[in-house]
C-alpha cells in the first residue's frame, strides 16, 4: 500500500508491535476526529493481543469536542506513566512531534513509532510508517489491526470510522480513495451504525456553536479579488456566544465553498493567554495552492488542502502574511 518505502515500514512496525508487550501511545495536540479515532482503535486492538497499552493525553485536551465524546478511550492516562522508559511511544497522526506535549518530546521511551498519513511528516520515530495515499491514520490502523490478525469490535469499528468520516470531509475531500470506501463498508457489513455516528458527529450541535458559526460568517472579508477568504473569531466573540473553542470546528469549511476563492482562512484568538495568540486553519479549494507550504512557512504544517498554525501576528499583519504567501505560489 501507498508510497515507496511503506510497505517495509509497515512490515516493521508489525513487528514490533506483536513483539513489543510495552505501550504509550498518544496524537497531536487538539485533536481532531482521526486522532481520537486512530488512537482508541489503536488502543483497543493492542489490549486485545494482551499488550499493556496506555493512551496519553495531556489533561489540557479535556474536554474533548463534544462531537469526539462518545469514542471509547480506554486505558486513558493524562499523567505519563511512570514507566515510560520501559514502553514503546506510538504517535498517531502526528506530522511533527513538535505538535505532542513537551513532556513526551523529552521523554525516555524504548522506542518510537510514528504513524502517519501527512504528506510532509518530518519523520521523526525510530520507525516511520508514513503513508500519504491513505485518506486518514485511521485506515492505517485499520490496515495494521488487520496485519495483526484482530477483529474490530464496535467500539474500534466506530473510533476508525470516525477517523475515516473526518478526515475525509464524509467522504468528499480528493483524499478520498477507493481503500476509504472499501474499509468504510467492512466496518458498515461488521455492525456499525453509520447513521448513528453521523449524527453524533453533525447533528445536536450546541447552540453556542451555532451562535458562534453566524460570528464567523458575519466577519468574513476577501482580498485579491477574492482569492483570499478569511475571517476572525476574537475572545470577545466566544465569550458573547458561550463558546468553547472546539465550537470553531467547521467554520473554515463555509468559506471555502465561496465562489472564486482560493484559500480560505479561519483565525481565532486563544481563550487563555497562552502563547502564541492565534491558531490559524487553512484550506485549500483546488491544486493551485499548497496550504501545508503556508503553513510550515508559519511554524506549523498539514495536508495539500488542509492546513494549520499558531502565531502571535495580529490579524492585520496575518492577512498580509497570508496574500503574500498565496501570491507566491500563483
Amino acid at each position: 500500500m501507498g508510497e515507496n518505502g511503506a510497505q517495509p515500514a509497515r512490515e516493521e512496525v508489525l513487528r514490533a508491535l506483536r513483539e513489543g508487550d510495552r505501550f504509550c501511545l498518544t496524537t497531536h495536540e487538539r485533536p481532531d476526529g482521526d486522532a481520537v479515532g486512530s488512537l482508541a482503535a489503536m488502543q483497543q486492538v493492542l489490549s486485545a493481543l494482551g499488550k499493556d497499552a496506555v493512551a496519553f493525553l495531556a489533561a489540557e485536551e479535556f474536554p474533548l469536542p463534544y462531537e469526539y465524546r462518545f469514542i471509547k478511550l480506554e486505558g486513558l492516562a493524562t499523567e505519563l506513566p511512570t514507566d515510560l522508559a520501559e514502553r514503546t511511544l506510538i504517535f498517531l497522526d502526528c506530522g511533527n512531534i513538535d505538535r505532542t506535549p513537551a513532556e513526551l518530546r523529552a521523554g525516555d521511551a524504548r522506542g518510537l513509532i510514528n504513524i502517519d498519513h501527512h504528506h510532509d511528516n518530518t519523520r521523526f520515530g525510530t520507525l516511520n510508517f508514513v503513508d500519504p495515499r491513505s485518506s486518514c491514520t485511521a485506515e492505517m490502523v485499520w490496515d495494521l489491526m488487520h496485519g495483526l490478525g484482530v477483529d474490530a469490535t464496535n467500539a474500534i469499528g466506530e473510533a476508525l470510522y470516525v477517523g475515516l468520516v473526518t478526515d475525509t470531509g464524509r467522504f468528499m475531500y480528493e483524499n478520498t480513495g477507493p481503500r476509504a470506501h472499501m474499509m468504510a463498508a467492512e466496518l458498515i457489513a461488521d455492525g456499525i451504525d453509520a447513521h448513528a455516528i453521523y449524527r453524533r458527529l453533525y447533528e445536536g450541535i450546541p447552540q453556542g456553536k451555532l451562535e458562534l458559526l453566524a460570528r464567523g460568517l458575519t466577519n468574513v472579508e476577501r482580498f485579491d479579488g477574492g482569492l483570499l477568504t478569511v475571517t476572525h473569531l476574537t475572545r470577545d466573540d466566544y465569550r458573547s456566544t458561550g463558546a468553547d473553542e472546539s465550537y470553531s470546528e467547521g467554520v473554515v469549511d463555509h468559506l471555502r465553498s465561496v465562489e472564486g476563492t482560493a484559500v480560505a482562512g479561519l483565525v481565532r484568538d486563544q481563550l487563555s493567554d497562552a502563547t502564541p495568540k492565534r491558531k490559524v486553519s487553512l484550506r485549500a479549494t483546488d491544486d493551485r495552492i499548497d496550504v501545508s507550504r503556508i503553513a510550515r512557512a508559519g511554524g506549523g504544517g498539514g495536508h495539500r488542502r488542509a492546513a494549520g498554525f499558531s502565531t502571535d501576528l495580529e490579524f492585520p499583519a496575518l492577512v498580509e502574511f497570508l496574500r503574500a504567501q498565496v501570491a507566491q505560489q500563483l
